[in-house]
């Protein structure tokens, strides 16, 4: 029997995982906005992750009524073509992609499994060290590509910090038919379209993660493009960087 606690968790993939365990009969708490979507069996905690603070009483939650958790799971995700700032002054993408993972990853007890479904490796995009919610310029995709690198080094930088005691993957499920939730332009709603009509089922879209949930890798760190290994060695995955976005996360947090 597990525990597993899901981010995104009442739609696309996230409510797909939590089926599959349910079904299994494990224990499985999905974090989302809407009580109507969460599937019987599973415990619901309400949130916004877009703000830290509900971040912060999600796991006030989690690790009272859960101190044991198996494998958390982080799916959540909203594409803006248009810039959005949070009642906290954070940017909307920064803040429910990247940011709430950080706080999940690090606020929870001690999981012994935690699953970053991102997009690790990528050879585009980057961070905007000097801008980082993105002021100046903002771009749909390339508030997606910062966040995506954003949560390699968060992998990196959680690693160095606890990779003795909880094993950090992080896995692009490759292109999936899910809802894709978020706030298009005509252009790319119709790319989105496109890709609900030629990516993968969902059903198949979790099986890499599943595989990882259930046998997960012995390294503290390990990424994977569904069943293929990244080379970790790659500058996705510098060190120094994932200090320097580590200081900087705390910095956004502190404010």
């Amino acid at each position: 029997m597990k525990t597993l606690v899901i981010s995104g968790g009442t739609d696309g993939m996230g409510r797909a995982l939590a089926r599959t365990y349910l079904e299994r009969g494990d224990t499985v708490a999905v974090i989302g906005r809407d009580k109507s979507k969460a599937l019987p069996g599973a415990a619901f905690i309400p949130a916004d992750l877009s703000l830290i603070s509900e971040n912060r009483q999600v796991i006030e939650e989690v690790n009272a009524r859960f101190p044991v958790v198996d494998a958390l799971v982080l799916c959540a995700r909203f594409f803006r073509t248009h810039r959005f700032v949070t009642a906290e002054g954070v940017e909307g993408t920064f803040a429910l992609d990247y940011l709430s993972r950080f706080l999940l990853s690090y606020g929870l007890t001690a999981p012994r499994l935690i699953v970053n479904v991102s997009g690790p490796g990528q050879p585009t995009g980057r961070v905007h060290w000097d801008d980082l919610m993105l002021e100046r310029g903002y771009n749909g995709m390339a508030a997606q590509f910062q966040a995506g690198k954003a949560n390699d080094l968060l992998g990196v930088a959680f690693a160095a910090r606890h990779g003795d005691r909880t094993r950090y993957v992080l896995i692009h499920p490759g292109g999936v038919s899910t809802s894709v939730a978020g706030e298009y332009d005509e252009a790319t709603a119709a790319h989105v379209e496109a890709l609900k009509r030629h990516g993968l089922p969902v059903e198949e879209g979790i099986k890499p993660i599943v595989a990882r949930i259930d046998n997960p890798p012995a390294e503290p760190l390990s990424a994977f493009m569904r069943e293929r290994r990244i080379d970790l060695d790659g500058l996705s995955f510098d060190q120094a960087a994932a200090e320097r976005l580590h200081s900087l996360t705390l910095q956004v947090l502190e404010r």
